[in-house]
């Protein structure tokens, strides 16, 4: 519950270093809740000590979980994997995403922390949510609900699609605020000036699960309302949030995140582009370092709303960029694998291009200083043993890549 008119507890404006002593903490307890409850983090983690744990270094030295596996994991061990940690039946629900892939939701309010986010975007007891995502199967709904009955809000539960209807609904009921994507929220809009209705009960919004370009978010604006957005999963819930200061996302107070090179688990320094790495800490579904698939990027500072959280830039693409070059797939593990052999290397960026019909390889790879004598020709031998194919490789100067979290770069054309 809020605690005060601008922030959704005191949680939030935290002296960062109390901050990161408590969550510090609540890791190492979620690794020791893991080990012992849920079987997938049982075997992993079997040569773990989390008293261990006593700073981020020995967190982030802790195996990754994949996204990307999750189908994989689940099928061998249904129904969840072996990730959660209690069972089927103390469950509040069960989701199904595609993949499929199977969500759990426990029973608590606001299991999935989207009050915060809400409360951010303006929602305050009393209000009256639109709730535009959809009800059937995924839990996008039931997350904005969960996030409204925190805060004290009553929900229209509107779901997608029915245009018109939507129109005639916030026309009737006169709701305060909009949950959902930006363009269906646009399209009802739209619609309603069609329909010469009055929509102006619409003051803020909750957007999520799409980009949010500015040209959106001026739309809404020049409609008097005020849209932020947040970053959330089926598997996570609530990762970051925007508030009304509008400068990056910042971190939700129930996970922990980290930004690591894409298919590793190794850090990037601050501000770099990596793929985002979330731990929550979530007793039914404790997930560690759990590998979204999305780029991002921390940013440094503070919100100017006084929030104290991190921040970081919002999604920025996908890091999962396998390719198939001459009938072989490419990893960015691989090419992670290739630059650690050779400690001289720092950042690396394999692009895949296409000429007369034949695809070709080269891996830029960035050295501080004169490169040694006969580098380039061995990070080619260590590129044709770990990909099992041939690539050129070109030697560059620190920082002369561009920092948008790409190890692989297909810019291949068919005509």
């Amino acid at each position: 519950m809020a605690t005060q008119d601008a922030y959704f507890d005191e949680l939030e404006t935290r002296d960062p270093t109390e901050r990161e002593a408590r969550l510090l903490e609540s890791l190492a307890r979620q690794v020791a809740h893991a080990a012992e409850h849920a079987p997938h983090y049982t075997a992993l983690l079997a040569d773990v000590d989390p008293r261990a744990i006593e700073d981020y270094a020995a967190f982030a030295a802790l195996p990754v979980t994949r996204k990307s596996d999750l189908k994989q994991h689940q099928s061998a061990a249904p129904p969840f994997g072996g990730l959660t940690a209690v069972a089927p039946g103390e469950l509040a629900r069960i989701f199904v995403s595609p993949g499929p892939i199977y969500d759990p939701e426990g029973g608590r309010i606001d299991y999935w922390r989207l009050g915060r986010a809400m409360f951010a975007a303006g929602f305050r007891r009393g209000d009256l949510a639109h709730n535009c995502f959809s009800y059937h199967f995924t839990p996008a709904a039931s997350m904005a609900e969960g996030g409204a009955r925190a805060i004290g809000c009553a929900v229209i539960p509107a779901g997608v699609g029915q245009t018109e209807l939507q129109v005639e609904a916030i026309a009737g009921l006169r709701p305060h605020g909009y949950v959902g994507t930006p363009s269906f929220l646009k399209i009802i809009i739209e619609r309603g000036e069609e329909m010469g209705a009055d929509l102006t009960s619409l003051t803020k919004a909750l957007v999520s699960a799409e980009p949010y370009p500015p040209s959106l978010r001026a739309f809404f604006a020049e409609r008097g309302i005020a849209g932020v957005q947040c970053y959330a999963t089926a598997d996570l819930g609530l990762i970051a949030y925007e508030s009304p200061g509008q400068e990056g996302l910042i971190i939700d107070e129930g996970v922990y995140v980290e930004i690591v090179r894409p298919g590793t688990g190794e850090l990037v320094p601050e501000g770099e582009v990596g793929e985002v790495v979330v731990t929550n800490l979530c007793h039914e579904y404790p997930l560690l370092r759990f590998a979204t698939g999305d780029l991002s990027a921390v940013l440094p500072g503070i919100s100017p709303c006084g929030r104290t959280n991190r921040r970081i830039k919002g999604w920025m693409g996908r890091a999962d960029q396998t390719t198939k070059v001459r009938g072989m797939f490419v990893h960015p593990a691989q090419i992670a694998a290739v630059l650690a052999r050779h400690p001289e290397l720092g950042r690396g960026r394999l692009v895949v291009d296409r000429a007369n019909d034949r695809d070709s390889m080269t891996l830029r790879c960035e050295t501080a200083g004169a490169a040694s004598e006969g580098l380039a020709a061995a990070v080619a031998d260590s590129l044709r043993d770990v990909c099992k194919l041939r690539g050129e490789v070109e030697l560059v100067a620190t920082d002369s890549l561009p920092n948008d979290g790409k190890v692989i770069d297909d810019v291949r054309i068919y005509e």
